[in-house]
C-alpha cells in the first residue's frame, strides 16, 4: 500500500502502546540517523518509542543524541523480542527487505504490529502495510526531514532532531557530492542547519574521530591489497579472515574503504571483498554508468542503488575473487 501522510499520523496520534523503530544491520548514519531522528519526534510526541537495531554499529556514531536508548538485539534477543510482540506499530527504516535485519526479521514479520517502511532502495518487498518508498531521494534521512516537514509536527523539530537527520544526509550524499544529491537535499540540509545541527561538529564526530588501528588497516590495504584489473578500469580490493583478525577490526573500521579504489583516476568501478568468516561480504561503488545494482543482483544475491550497491557470496575468498574478475568481464559495455 502506498505511502499517505494522513494515514500515518492518524496512525501514531491512536497509538497507546509501544512503537517500535528498527533498520538494517551494521546500521551507518543514514540508518542510525532516521531512527534516532523520528524516535526522537515520537518522545516529543509522548509516544512510548524504542529503537531496536539488529547488530551494533560504528562508536563514530555515539554522539547522536539518545543513542545510548538503542537495544541491540543480538546479545538482547529476549528481552527484543517481547517489546517487539508488544508493539502496536513498527517502523523499518532504510531498508526494504526483512533479510536485511537479520535473525530480526522474523520477529518481526511474525508480530502483529503495523509495519511502516520508509525507504529509498530499490525493488522493495511487500512486507509492509505502508510504504513511504522513492529511490529518488537522498537518503532515508531526507525522506524523514520531508516527512516531518508535511506533518503537523514540523514545530517539534530541534537540535537533536536536526543532527541525526542531517548526519544521514551528509553520509549518504558522499558530503553532497554523489549523483542523489539534489536542490531539495541542498534546501534540507540548510533547514537543519537552522534548526541547530552543527554541521562542522558532525563531520569531525564521524570523519575526524577513528583510531590508529582503522587507519594502519587503510594503509596496509591500500599498499599491499589493492589491484587494478580490466585495463585499469576496475579497482579490487580484498581482505582475508586472518588480516581482519591481525589489525583487530571493529565495526565501522571497513567503512568507506571501497571508496579509496573509486577515487584513483581512469577507475570506473570499485570493489571491496572481505571474509567475514560466515561468508564473504561484499561492496560496490561506481562512478557514471556502471550499473553497481544490476552487477550485485545477477552476480552475488545482492542489489542496493545503482552507484552503490552490496553482495555476498557462500564461496571461498579466492573462488569469490574469481568469479567477481570473471563477472567483470560480462559489463564491459559500461566500462569504456
Amino acid at each position: 500500500m502506498a505511502f499517505q501522510q494522513a494515514e500515518i499520523e492518524d496512525l501514531i496520534e491512536s497509538c497507546e502502546g509501544k512503537i517500535v523503530i528498527t533498520t538494517h544491520h551494521k546500521p551507518d548514519a543514514d540508518a542510525l540517523g532516521s531512527s534516532l531522528g523520528l524516535r526522537n519526534l515520537l518522545i516529543k510526541l509522548n509516544k512510548n518509542a524504542i529503537v531496536i537495531t539488529p547488530t551494533d554499529f560504528p562508536k563514530f556514531l555515539d554522539w547522536m543524541p539518545n543513542r545510548n536508548e538503542v537495544l541491540i538485539y543480538e546479545g538482547n534477543e529476549a528481552v527484543c523480542t517481547t517489546i517487539v510482540n508488544e508493539a502496536q506499530i513498527v517502523f523499518c527504516l532504510d531498508f526494504n527487505d526483512l533479510a536485511r535485519i537479520n535473525e530480526l526479521g522474523a520477529v518481526v514479520e511474525a508480530s502483529n504490529a503495523i509495519k511502516v517502511m520508509v525507504d529509498h532502495h530499490q525493488e522493495p518487498k511487500d512486507f509492509a502495510k505502508f510504504q513511504f518508498h522513492t529511490i529518488e531521494t537522498s537518503s532515508t534521512c531526507e525522506l524523514i526531514y520531508h516527512w516531518i516537514k508535511a506533518s503537523p509536527y514540523s514545530n517539534e523539530m530541534d537540535a537533536d532532531i536536526a543532527s541525526c537527520l542531517y548526519a544521514g544526509i551528509m553520509t549518504d550524499t558522499g558530503g553532497f557530492r554523489h549523483g542523489n544529491t539534489s536542490s531539495k537535499t541542498f534546501h534540507a540540509a540548510a533547514d537543519l542547519l537552522e534548526l541547530g545541527a552543527n554541521n562542522v561538529k558532525i563531520n569531525q564526530e564521524i570523519l575526524d574521530q577513528h583510531s590508529l588501528r582503522r587507519f594502519r588497516l587503510i594503509g596496509y590495504s591500500l599498499n599491499e591489497k589493492l589491484s587494478l584489473i580490466h585495463n585499469k578500469k576496475v579497482a579490487v580490493l580484498s581482505l582475508t579472515a586472518e588480516e581482519l583478525q591481525r589489525f583487530n577490526v571493529q565495526t565501522g573500521d571497513t567503512e568507506g574503504l571501497v571508496n579509496y579504489g573509486l577515487s584513483i583516476a581512469g577507475v570506473e568501478m570499485s570493489a571491496l571483498i572481505i571474509d567475514r568468516t560466515i561468508r564473504v561480504k561484499m561492496s560496490f561503488r561506481s562512478k557514471n554508468k556502471f550499473p553497481c545494482n544490476i552487477f550485485a543482483k545477477e552476480n552475488f544475491s545482492g542489489g542496493g542503488h545503482y552507484n552503490a550497491a552490496g553482495g555476498q557470496s557462500e564461496l571461498s575468498l579466492t573462488e569469490t575473487l574469481a568469479k567477481f574478475e570473471r563477472a567483470i568481464e560480462n559489463y564491459t559495455e559500461w566500462l569504456e
